[in-house]
């Protein structure tokens, strides 16, 4: 005989039963409505773009009225960590060996931790590594290219003018024409917004390893809009200084270093240890694919562009920073820990990375000086070719695992094997250049100079930074404003962003 329902039994059931009819009502409702949104906004914009490269990222901002919000904090600096702020920070000044290790290279010079990246036009025009034209000195230091990654106005110039043109060109041809900073058509097709890499060098390297940007994922392009930008690069010097990324070997830092190796090619020769450098840009794409992140398919922009929500909207986060500043929207999304406990986790790795990566910094700078001991003492290149091969060696791997943005904690495993490779060369350097001076009378302990300040070390390798600085001022009063000018009288922004 089968049991009866107690009445008030049927009316729980009943009555829970109309709970989860009216819970999955608001699921649906929800879902109708971001799905309303959506075709709203791609069907009825009020601005469509008829172009796929729309420079100026205000043009944005009523359809995407989130995003773009969400965007334009990137010029806020107030995030601060132990390590990876938001400010901007001198990093020459905290590590003076840097400028012993960059002599004879415009980093010497000036390096500074990165801001967001509304302040990257502002940035880039300021540093001290940018040359002064019109001013006298250095003039134009630096190619066109090197405003490559600095905001739509690139796309749009490299089709305008043809992508030699771009490249071969001075860096201040292009002064009051990229004036936009990083923004919309940098990542996405303005017409549809289906993310698009805006640079050719990606689409270069993908083709020469066989394979097409245009076919990856919706996840990994959500990492390769940085990687176009967040990645080692070179200029070709014989070829119109065409920006190129050493890939076709591979992802490691041992497999750039051959790639360079096969060319033979530099970025500079030392002045004082006379070894040929290769200088590492910013491989924030590659260490990443080393890491346990990048391995198990997280993207950037699941970490440093996460998901919010907004009553039943839920949009991608545009205000690029450190995940740290979201650990519930980051880390807790796979992680069940205690932020407070997570954070602690990321800071204990990068400290153990920082700490010595410290000491390598000075054991490099080391053996810069006791090269240039050896030549000064009557050296030849037969005698110092180990100790060069060594140091050049030691100082691609250092540069490469400490040039990227949060490497420490991207790949921390690999950024020490790295590190501890460099150490090994560095040292390794030194006992060649102390072999070296002893077959040239010299026995005693290699002196060094008082390199303990940034304006010491500056005015150890030959820096007149007075004169420097007072040309980049006049260049900042004079040049810059007439650039804004002409810029404005073109039509070439919304609103000024310096």
């Amino acid at each position: 005989m089968e049991k009866q329902l107690k009445k008030w039994q049927g009316w729980l059931l009943f009555g829970g039963s109309l709970v989860v009819v009216f819970l999955l009502g608001l699921v649906c409702s929800s879902l109708l409505e971001r799905r309303a949104e959506v075709a709203s906004i791609f069907n009825n914009r009020r601005t469509p773009m008829e172009d796929s490269i729309v420079a100026q990222n205000e043009k944005f901002a009523e359809d995407f009225p989130r995003e773009y919000q969400t965007w334009a904090m990137t010029e806020d600096t107030t995030f601060k960590s132990v390590y990876n702020s938001s400010q901007e920070e001198d990093v020459l000044a905290m590590s003076p060996a840097y400028v012993i290790n960059w002599a004879g290279y415009a980093f010497s010079r000036e390096y500074n931790t990165p801001r967001g990246h509304r302040h990257c036009v502002e940035d880039l025009c300021k540093i001290l590594r940018t040359g002064n034209p019109g001013i006298g000195g250095d003039g134009d230091m630096q190619p066109g290219t090197c405003w490559t990654c600095k905001g739509p106005d690139v796309p749009r110039l490299m089709r305008e003018k043809g992508l030699d043109n771009f490249y071969g060109a001075k860096w201040s041809d292009w002064g009051s024409e990229v004036v936009n900073s990083v923004g919309c058509s940098d990542c996405h097709d303005a017409r549809t917004m289906d993310l698009k890499p805006a640079r050719p060098a990606l689409y270069e390297a993908w083709s020469r390893r066989g394979m097409d940007v245009k076919k990856a994922p919706h996840q990994e392009l959500r990492s390769l809009v940085c990687a176009q930008c967040h990645t080692e690069y070179y200029f070709q010097k014989d070829n119109h200084n065409h920006l190129t990324f050493p890939q076709d070997k591979g992802l490691t830092c041992e497999n750039a270093e051959a790639y360079y190796d096969s060319l033979g090619f530099y970025d500079y020769i030392h002045p004082l240890s006379k070894a040929h450098i290769l200088k590492a840009q910013h491989p924030d794409y590659e260490v990443y694919k080393q890491g346990i992140h990048g391995q198990r398919g997280v993207s950037c922009a699941d970490c440093h562009m996460p998901y919010k929500q907004e009553g039943g909207v839920k949009f991608t986060d545009h205000h690029i920073m450190s995940p740290l500043a979201n650990i519930d929207r980051t880390c807790q999304t796979c992680h069940r820990e205690d932020a407070e406990v997570l954070r602690q986790n990321v800071i204990e790795r990068e400290e153990k990375v920082y700490t010595y990566a410290k000491k390598v910094d000075n054991e490099l700078a080391k053996a810069h000086i006791y090269a240039k001991f050896a030549w000064d003492k009557g050296a030849n290149e037969d005698q110092m070719k180990k100790a060069l091969d060594d140091i050049r060696k030691s100082q691609w791997r250092w540069d490469y695992a400490m040039a990227g943005h949060g490497s420490a904690f991207h790949a921390p495993q690999e950024v020490m094997r790295l590190l501890a490779g460099a150490m090994e060369y560095a040292k390794d350097a030194q006992t060649e250049c102390v072999r070296v001076a002893a077959q040239h009378g010299w026995t005693k302990e290699i002196p060094m100079p008082d390199i303990s300040t940034k304006e010491k070390a500056q005015a150890y390798i030959g820096l007149d930074m007075k004169t420097l600085k007072a040309r980049k001022q006049q260049f900042l009063q004079t040049i810059v404003p007439q650039w804004i000018e002409t810029a404005r009288k073109n039509k070439r922004f919304v609103n000024v962003p310096m």
